[in-house]
């Protein structure tokens, strides 16, 4: 459904924040993108919705191609068309607004009222704790609620991808499972799904696929499964060794250290 092959990333003329990233997401299928802070995770998911030219970026190199056809430096409005929706960082509520109108503006290519509320229903059925909350001013619910609004304003436009960045941000441990039970619905129900996540057990829990980036580049690849037994990432991401213990930060960094220097 959707590939980057070799894709660049330039911002400002000057700093090359992707390098050569290459990844695939099939058909229904969930694929997570993990790493660390600044590895360009964010800029990788930019790069597919094409918002970089508000930041000053652009693709400089490269191809991204959905469902045979290329998108790379496309009109965003015209890629949401297609079925690509971002999810950014950071709750991106209209905090002044009630639950039920944040759902309404998600709904904005539907061709009519009625469809816009059969689809707003469906959503209330999936997350039923939004419809619990639909009068709520999303201003002052709780993280985890403003995440379930997100990823509802999402849904209603019927996407058959959803890009999602760091969806278990700042929540809290049961709030983070019930944001993840909600994407493993979507996942159960077709919906192709792309996660960037810095918390890797939930991710891999989740994910068939799985790449792992540092400084714009693809670094590992796998099945899921292969990346959660894989020492390198438990010891750099789940902070593991093979005894299943927790290793302190200050060994990690030796460990880094090490690798680097036997190249």
């Amino acid at each position: 459904m959707l590939e980057l092959n070799n894709v660049e990333v330039l911002y400002s003329d000057v700093i090359l924040a992707v390098k050569g990233v290459s990844l695939k997401a099939s058909q229904g299928a969930c694929v997570t993108l993990l790493g660390a802070n600044g590895a360009g995770k964010s800029t990788t998911l930019k790069s597919i919705s094409n918002i970089l030219t508000t930041e000053d970026g652009r693709v400089t190199q490269g191809s991204i191609t959905f469902e045979g056809a290329r998108i790379e430096g496309g009109d965003p409005a015209d890629i949401v068309r297609r079925g690509i929706v971002h999810v950014l960082e950071g709750r991106r509520v209209l905090r002044h607004l009630t639950v039920e109108q944040n759902l309404l503006i998600g709904g904005h290519m539907e061709k009519s009222g009625q469809a816009v509320r059969r689809r707003l229903d469906e959503i209330y059925t999936r997350i039923a704790r939004l419809a619990e909350l639909r009068k709520r001013t999303t201003g002052y619910l709780s993280g985890g609620e403003q995440q379930m609004v997100v990823i509802g304003r999402a849904m209603m436009s019927r996407p058959k991808l959803i890009m999602i960045d760091e969806p278990s941000l700042g929540l809290a441990p049961l709030m983070v499972e019930e944001v993840f039970n909600v994407l493993r619905s979507l996942k159960n129900e077709g919906v192709t799904l792309l996660i960037v996540e810095q918390n890797t057990r939930v991710a891999l829990g989740l994910a068939d696929y799985g790449y792992v980036m540092e400084s714009g580049r693809i670094v590992l690849e796998g099945a899921a499964s292969d990346l959660m037994s894989n020492e390198d990432v438990r010891e750099f991401y789940l902070g593991l060794n093979l005894e299943g213990e927790r290793k302190s930060y200050r060994d990690i960094k030796h460990y880094r250290r090490r690798k680097r220097w036997l190249g």
